[in-house]
C-alpha cells in the first residue's frame, strides 16, 4: 500500500469513528457501503450494544455487520430511521454527492431516503469544488444498455459498462464520464426520467445533511 492510500485510510478511519457520536442508544440505523462505510463498521464494535439493529444498504455490508454480531433487518421492518453513514466517490460543500463506485447506489438512496438525518463520511480527497472528476455510476436494467447508452452520449456523456459486475438487484452499471454536473439536481432528475434506468449515482435530492472530512490534523464537521 502506498503512503497515499495509507494516509486516505487513516483519514476515512478517523471520520468513521466520528461518525459514532451520532449514533443514540436504542437506534436501527442505516450502514452504506464501500471501503469508508467498512471502517464505520469496525468502528461499530466498539458500541454494538447501545444499536437495535442495522439497515445495509448491500449484500456485503449485511455480512460485516453480522460477522460482529449487529442484528441486520431488512427497512421494510424498519420504517422511517433516524440515521444513515456512508461514505462517497466525491462531495462538495454544499451536500451534493456521487456514489456508486461500490455498485449499491439505489440501495443506498433507498435507505437514504428513509432516515432522518445522513451522515456522510469522507477522506479529505473526495471533496471537490464541483462533482465530475469520478466517473458517474448508473444502474441500468440490462435489456436497456444500448438505449441508456445512446441517451447518455446524447447528453454529452461517455458510457462504459461496468464489467463482470452486477448489482444485488441483478442489474448492470455503466459508468459515464463528461457529463456537466455544475447542477447536480437537475442532471439527476433527467437521467432518471431515461427508460431503462434504475437510478444514479448523483445524491443531490437526498444530499448529505453532515459530512465529516477525516484529514491528517483531525475531522472537519460540515452541518448543512
Amino acid at each position: 500500500m502506498g503512503m497515499e492510500a495509507l494516509s486516505q485510510d487513516i483519514q476515512k478511519k478517523k471520520a468513521a469513528e466520528a461518525a459514532l457520536d451520532f449514533v443514540n442508544a436504542g437506534d436501527i440505523i442505516g450502514v452504506g457501503t464501500g471501503s469508508t462505510a467498512n471502517f464505520f463498521i469496525e468502528a461499530l464494535v466498539k458500541i454494538k450494544s447501545k444499536i437495535d439493529a442495522a439497515v445495509p444498504s448491500s449484500e456485503v455490508s449485511a455480512e460485516r455487520l453480522r460477522a460482529i454480531g449487529i442484528r441486520v433487518i431488512e427497512l421494510n421492518h424498519a420504517g422511517d430511521i433516524p440515521l444513515y453513514v456512508d461514505g462517497a466517490d466525491e462531495a462538495t460543500s454544499t451536500g451534493y454527492l456521487m456514489k456508486g463506485g461500490g455498485g449499491a447506489l439505489t440501495r443506498e438512496k433507498i435507505v437514504a431516503s428513509a432516515c432522518q438525518q445522513f451522515v456522510c463520511i469522507i477522506d479529505s480527497s473526495k471533496l471537490c469544488d464541483i462533482l465530475g472528476e469520478f466517473p458517474l455510476p448508473i444502474e441500468v436494467i440490462p435489456m436497456a444498455q444500448g438505449l441508456v447508452s445512446r441517451r447518455l452520449v446524447q447528453m454529452g456523456g461517455t458510457p462504459v459498462m461496468r464489467e463482470r459486475f452486477q448489482t444485488d438487484n441483478g442489474n448492470i452499471i455503466v459508468d459515464v464520464r463528461n457529463l456537466d454536473l455544475t447542477n447536480p439536481l437537475r442532471i439527476e432528475q433527467k437521467l432518471n426520467c431515461v427508460a431503462g434506468i434504475v437510478e444514479n449515482g448523483i445524491f443531490a435530492k437526498e444530499s448529505a445533511d453532515v459530512i465529516l472530512v477525516g484529514s491528517d490534523e483531525g475531522v472537519r464537521h460540515i452541518l448543512l
